[in-house]
């Protein structure tokens, strides 16, 4: 084989960040306070050391998470399919798409064929919005896309 049938053609390519940071207030963190201080209470109550230490492990990792600012990933659309850094997905993982704006931040919501398989959220700017959507138009077939259960419930709590 030469080396261009193994080339990928190239249709677009962007930079956008991995999820929509939102805003905390002081109010989040001691809504926060308050339930892990009610948790440890009640755990330490009932001797549950080891959930005490769940709990206060799991308040740590989401502070560090709440602060941590999200990647900027590359993607690129190609003949084969969505590029995101090194990772391929492949047009044939996935039955549809759909767009979801997010704030003010436009993405595409790819369902995969899979039943237990996650959903994947790529986010793009919108100046290259119409472009991306025609690729995958082109490739999948657009369905109406809105936010499941847990999209809803990690909104509520601005995660």
């Amino acid at each position: 084989m030469s080396s261009k049938t193994l080339k990928q053609k190239e249709i677009v390519n962007w930079e956008a960040e991995e999820y929509v940071q939102t805003e905390k207030n002081t109010g989040w963190y001691v809504g926060l306070g308050v339930v892990v201080l009610g948790l440890v209470a009640l755990s330490i109550w009932l001797e549950w050391w080891t959930f005490t230490a769940l709990v206060v492990l799991s308040a740590v990792a989401i502070v560090i998470y709440s602060v941590w600012p999200p990647r900027k990933l590359h993607y690129s659309l190609s003949d084969k399919g969505l590029s995101e850094g090194n990772r391929l997905y492949d047009y044939d993982e996935f039955k549809s798409f759909g767009v979801v704006v997010e704030g003010k931040k436009p993405s595409i919501v790819l369902t995969p064929r899979k039943r237990f398989s996650p959903r994947v959220t790529v986010y793009f700017p919108k100046t290259k919005g119409e472009e991306i959507v025609d690729a995958f138009g082109a490739r999948l077939p657009m369905e109406d896309a809105k936010f499941d259960l847990l999209d809803r419930i990690v909104k509520f709590l601005r995660f």
